[in-house]
């Protein structure tokens, strides 16, 4: 799978531009604020539907302009295609010229991985950071999941609004019971598909992080929820409600899952060091990375934000031969001297040129 072209009309800094990438290897440089990760983000926003670096589609239309438009045409073992988004008043995403009426018509098209220098945040940000690494790889291989997350969240809602209306408007608890039986039924599809994915990684992520720590490392996951199975989830919601009425808000459910890291049997949150963190965080892509390609029987595009400078040049090249047959799109601030031949450089100064 890789990316041939990129074509971006009013998209952040960028107001007419069109890129071809190469096969292999892709490299932007420059120095910061010039336009840079507006390149992943444009890809990322094209394979997953929403942006990597904003909630808000508006910020992503040029400020001068109105309307953007961000063009990907891509090609895979099977068959090429064509996505396009465009942001004006409201989002319209197309797939090869037929608009989507769905994200899961969107989803899985283009297949990416995104390593960002924000991923360490994970261990900062808490359990929602932790959530969405899952969220984001669940999605783009399960295009069902997505549909049940988003309708969790909306019973979710619903079933808060009515803790505040029970509590300052005296309505009847009982009725709690109609949002608690949906919240179970969409709990237990994405239970379901978490707990899978968190099985694949482990499957995965002892034998990476040996061989990212030459063996000095032993990294061990755990998926923590309070979902046990659709009969006793209803149980914990109905237990809780009166708590639940006191602080307005919904207490236990897959909203508050969580992936627990252990380098050594040691909470890396905890106890972990910023070189372990990193570490962590690599083996976890390089995971997610052979997941999809088991699953999509080829390679994922690799997104690599401002993440090669903080590896030296050894590093980068061990890192660039693991991840080889791969499409690899890199943003820097200086120009990397690689040895891979097959490569496309393309300098950035407030729009992109070669």
């Amino acid at each position: 799978m890789y990316i041939e072209k990129i074509k971006l009309s009013n998209f952040r800094n960028y107001i007419e531009q069109e890129i071809e990438l190469d096969k292999n290897i892709n490299i932007f440089y420059g120095n910061n604020a010039q336009g840079k990760t507006n390149i992943i983000e444009a890809i990322y926003l094209s394979a997953i539907g929403k942006s990597c670096r904003t909630s808000k589609d508006k910020e992503l239309i040029n400020i001068n302009k109105g309307f953007a438009v961000d063009e990907i045409k891509y090609s895979k073992k099977d068959r090429e295609g064509t996505i396009k988004v465009e942001i004006s008043d409201k989002k319209q995403i197309s797939v090869n010229g037929i608009k989507a009426k769905k994200m899961s018509e969107v989803l899985g098209n283009i297949n990416i991985v995104l390593f960002t220098p924000d991923d360490i945040d994970i261990f900062k940000e808490g359990p929602s950071r932790r959530r969405k690494i899952l969220d984001v790889m669940i999605s783009q291989l399960r295009p069902n999941y997505l549909y049940n997350l988003n309708m969790y969240n909306k019973v979710l809602e619903q079933r808060n609004n009515y803790l505040k209306q029970i509590k300052f408007e005296n309505k009847q608890e009982e009725l709690l019971s109609i949002w608690e039986e949906k919240l179970a039924d969409y709990a237990e599809v994405i239970y379901s598909y978490r707990k899978e994915f968190v099985e694949k990684i482990k499957e995965k992520i002892v034998d990476i992080h040996k061989k990212i720590t030459d063996n000095k490392e032993i990294l061990r996951i755990e998926y923590v929820s309070n979902f046990l199975n659709r009969e006793n989830f209803i149980k914990t919601l109905e237990k809780n409600r009166k708590l639940d009425i006191i602080k307005g808000f919904t207490g236990k459910g897959v909203h508050r899952d969580d992936l627990k890291l252990y380098i050594n049997d040691e909470e890396i949150e905890i106890y972990g060091s910023q070189g372990q963190r990193r570490s962590t965080i690599l083996s976890i892509k390089l995971s997610e990375l052979e997941i999809i390609k088991e699953e999509i029987e080829e390679m994922p595009i690799l997104l690599l934000d401002d993440f090669m400078s903080e590896l030296d040049k050894e590093r980068r090249e061990k890192f660039l031969e693991d991840v080889k047959d791969t499409q690899i799109i890199i943003t820097c601030t200086d120009k990397l001297e690689l040895k891979n031949e097959y490569k496309k450089i393309f300098y950035v100064e407030n729009r992109t040129s070669i």
